[in-house]
């Protein structure tokens, strides 16, 4: 989380030129409540979102970014085609917000990919972007294709996410551990 102009300028700065960048824009708090400064969207979508190979936003985040309300795998779409207009090489607009399915849609400037998942019903999701997004960077580092790094990140959340941890009485966080595990143990 960036919180800042100065920050995202000072990090876009250091940035610049350097290998596959992935942009996780957390901006919204699952509660609905801002993150990010004013100022700081602003230099989000100029300095640090045209510098980005990939850039995941969350239904939430897209709709800040966009100004637009998304409720459907269509305005998902819009979304990511106006996000891209911003710079980013690829967007990755995230659906677990979904009502019905947790589909996420990867747009590379002309073509849509659809990413399905069974929908997991815990409240156990805390951290599931930069999980998602710290996924893709690792399959990148891994020189998989941009399509080949979200799958494997899809599939890879939906195991941190089955395997979420329970954690005091709010939301607890998904597990990124859970692949490490072994096939039969209790979580």
């Amino acid at each position: 989380m960036l919180a800042n102009a100065v920050i995202i300028d000072a990090v876009a700065a250091a940035i610049r030129g350097l290998g596959p960048l992935v942009v996780d824009p957390v901006m919204i708090a699952k509660s609905g409540a801002p993150l990010l400064a004013p100022d700081a969207v602003a230099a989000l979508k100029t300095k640090l979102l045209p510098l980005a190979t990939v850039v995941t936003p969350n239904l939430h985040e897209a709709g800040a970014l966009t100004g637009r309300e998304i409720k459907t795998l269509e305005q998902m779409k819009e979304a990511a085609r106006a996000i891209r207009d911003l710079g980013a090489e690829y967007v990755v607009v995230k659906g677990g917000h979904l009502e019905s399915i947790a589909a996420d849609i990867l747009y590379d400037g002309r073509n849509f990919t659809e990413f399905r998942a069974e929908r997991v019903e815990t409240k156990n999701t805390h951290g599931t972007g930069c999980i998602f997004a710290s996924a893709i960077a690792a399959g990148l580092a891994h020189k998989r294709t941009v399509q080949e790094s979200v799958a494997g990140a899809k599939d890879f959340v939906t195991a941190a996410i089955r395997a979420g941890l329970a954690i005091g009485k709010g939301y607890g966080p998904a597990n990124p551990l859970a692949l490490l595990a072994p096939a039969n143990q209790d979580q």
